[in-house]
């Protein structure tokens, strides 16, 4: 079965296992936003394990169409209301919220400097205008496909594929800049 499947079955069934196949991948994702956040492991680690308990019930009554960007904004929120509920101050980095897919795969945890903001948005600069509009759309203001397409008066496929190219791309440049190459 494929996500919206799962997902569908799920919100039939409230089947915590298929919820668990669901989640299991994106735990590592998961834990970097956290970290982010939170700034600690052991409370990332908590957070991770908390915002699953808090999917059980979430996902029987939500409607989610892209199952990666919701939870990544579900994660966010829940980090956000938990600096907030221990009167944590913490920095709102908005607009910085495209992270090279690469550094949270490989799990590792340095926090981001000015200068890898300023070899983001450089990248940003070198896509193609619409797979530039697009990713930002996506990641930085977190629309969903079909917001997109009607904002760029384009095809929902077009609209993915300038996300995925534009996303290679920009991982491509990403990695030649932090690499000095």
């Amino acid at each position: 079965m494929n996500e919206k499947e799962l997902l569908a079955y799920y919100k039939r069934t409230g089947a915590v296992e298929t919820l668990g196949k669901l989640y299991t991948p994106y735990m590592s994702l998961l834990y970097g936003v956290c970290f982010k956040y939170l700034q600690d492991r052991d409370r990332s680690q908590d957070a991770v394990m908390q915002i699953f308990e808090q999917l059980i019930e979430k996902l029987r009554v939500h409607e989610v169409d892209n199952f990666k960007s919701w939870l990544y904004v579900y994660a966010r929120n829940y980090c956000l209301m938990e600096l907030r509920k221990n009167k944590h101050k913490f920095v709102d980095i908005e607009e910085h919220l495209l992270e090279s897919e690469s550094k949270l795969d490989a799990g590792e945890e340095r926090r981001w400097a000015e200068a890898d903001f300023e070899r983001m948005e450089a990248c940003l600069e070198t896509l193609q205008d619409q797979q530039a509009q697009s990713v930002r759309l996506f990641y930085l203001q977190q629309k969903c496909y079909k917001d997109i397409a009607d904002e760029m008066a384009i095809d929902l496929n077009k609209v993915k594929s300038y996300i995925q190219n534009g996303k290679r791309n920009l991982k491509i440049c990403m990695e030649k800049k932090y690499n000095g190459k």
